[in-house]
């Protein structure tokens, strides 16, 4: 498909912590990059995070990409859940473990209030796991205020990741 026509610029956050998580961080990026309607543009490198919310959880892998696409937002979150879907993702509780999480952080400057998704994702820029790979990829990322993102981040939680090796 020609890049005129993928109009869209969208960051999706993985993050993984059951069932072989570094395997399946890996292998969704390439179902990621083989999405029709999509082309994958860049990839962060893998961290690892402690959970969010409960702590009786393994810890968590975790990366960003960037794709450009020709979907919409909504059109893009169905098939952001329908491959969390054929990773087995079961949600049986608030912050527990999963097998796969796909987020859309960002689409282009949007700001979307939807019953199904909010973008900016709402907690990103508490998320070290969210946007240390997201500004590995994109260091100069602009929120769709205009802001910079590096501006708008505690630097000093970068810390509490580990960046994994290929």
């Amino acid at each position: 498909m020609p890049d005129a026509v993928l109009a869209h610029r969208a960051f999706i956050g993985l993050g993984s912590n059951l069932d072989l998580p570094r395997k399946r961080i890996t292998s969704a990026i390439e179902a990621l990059a083989s999405l029709p309607l999509c082309k994958l543009v860049n990839a962060s490198p893998l961290y690892a995070s402690r959970p969010v919310g409960p702590q009786d959880q393994d810890d968590f892998i975790n990366a960003v990409v960037e794709l450009h696409t020709a979907y919409s937002p909504l059109a893009l979150l169905d098939q952001l859940q329908r491959l969390e879907q054929s990773q087995g993702r079961v949600r049986l509780r608030r912050w527990g473990p999963r097998t796969l999480d796909l987020d859309l952080l960002l689409f282009d400057d949007r700001v979307i209030e939807h019953p199904r998704l909010c973008v900016p994702h709402p907690e990103m820029l508490n998320r070290a796991f969210v946007w240390v790979p997201l500004l590995d990829i994109s260091p100069g990322l602009r929120m769709p205020d205009d802001r910079v993102l590096s501006d708008l981040v505690d630097d000093s939680l970068r810390g509490s990741l580990v960046e994994l090796t290929p």
